[in-house]
């Protein structure tokens, strides 16, 4: 990844999920908590695609494990967000934009239903069994409604900023400025110009030729007429 796109990523995911813990975690809304984090990968993963989405996925998810109040398993969260973010980048368009809402909100909730799965599965698997108590159901159908009632307002703009940061208007001048460069000074070295420089020696050389040709015929035909 890129050095503004990692810069970008680090401080989008810190900032969402110091507002997780102290804002929407104490909300004490029913069922889940809103998923600020899942959001920014989720936004972020539409525009860098499958790999990118994966690696900040990764990164946000293991943050997410080690802030308090982390009740889990270090990495465990990283490894459902890894997940997500690299199915999440496979549905990026070419162009890093959308063409409706309609995409991103589906994208949004099948990761909130499949987020919570995973987490749920991979706690199954090293022995935690909260889910169960707390009710699989009602976590799935809170956490879709929360993020999907967020996603509006979240989703759009990280992906604007992602945008803007890919398309840096001063690397773009930079990288035209060199390009233009490396071709007048491929013009300039190369074939094209030297060929027409060439041709123009040798045009100039056949019309001095010439003239000379016929002043020596003048001179010739002024000493016969003597």
């Amino acid at each position: 990844m890129r050095f503004n796109r990692i810069l970008l990523s680090s401080v989008l995911v810190v900032v969402a999920l110091v507002l997780q813990v102290s804002v929407l975690a104490r909300l004490h809304l029913p069922g889940a908590v809103p998923d600020l984090v899942l959001l920014i990968v989720l936004g972020l993963a539409l525009v860098y695609g499958h790999v990118g989405g994966a690696l900040v996925g990764f990164g946000a998810g293991l943050l997410s494990d080690l802030a308090p109040p982390a009740d889990h398993a270090a990495g465990r969260y990283a490894l459902v967000l890894c997940v997500i973010g690299y199915l999440a980048g496979l549905v990026r368009p070419e162009n890093g934009r959308l063409k409706s809402a309609t995409g991103s909100l589906a994208v949004v909730a099948a990761a909130a239903v499949g987020t919570t799965l995973l987490y749920a599965g991979v706690g199954a698997l090293v022995g935690d069994t909260a889910a169960r108590h707390v009710g699989l159901p009602g976590l799935l159908f809170t956490a879709a409604v929360y993020d999907l009632l967020l996603a509006p307002f979240v989703v759009p703009g990280i992906m604007a900023l992602a945008r803007r940061a890919d398309n840096d208007p001063l690397a773009e001048a930079g990288s035209s400025a060199k390009s233009a460069d490396i071709s007048s000074g491929w013009l300039s070295s190369g074939t094209g110009l030297r060929i027409g420089s060439q041709r123009g020696g040798l045009g100039g050389l056949k019309v001095k030729a010439a003239r000379a040709r016929t002043a020596r015929a003048g001179r010739i035909k002024g000493v016969k007429r003597l």
